[in-house]
């Protein structure tokens, strides 16, 4: 990653995203929420689910390159590439940070 400030749990999830499901499972709380392509995931089970789906679906690499704090969101911009429709392409990740961990994640275009 750049020299950009992330939140340690952010951080830790971009990190986590490299080392497959059951990392990123614990980058949240246990009934956080993960909102992507307009379905929702409850809970770290879910999350790890979605997660594993993705992974082998999906082989990308995600480069966050901005951050902003808007009303207790952190609105992170990264730079996507994989082998997906579209790629390259700059996405949005929404965290919402909740005792040390992410209680709410949703990614968009």
């Amino acid at each position: 990653m750049s020299s950009l400030s992330l939140p340690a749990p952010i951080a830790a999830y971009f990190v986590a995203d490299k080392q497959g499901p059951d990392r990123v499972a614990q980058c949240f709380t246990p009934e956080a929420e993960v909102r992507d392509n307009d379905e929702v995931y409850t809970g770290r089970d879910a999350i790890r689910a979605w997660k594993k789906a993705a992974d082998a679906k999906y082989t990308c690499t995600t480069e966050p390159f901005s951050v902003e704090l808007i009303e207790g969101v952190h609105a992170v911009k990264a730079h996507v590439t994989g082998n997906f429709a579209g790629s390259p392409l700059d996405m949005k990740f929404f965290f919402r940070l909740e005792r040390g961990l992410i209680g709410h994640m949703e990614v968009s275009v």
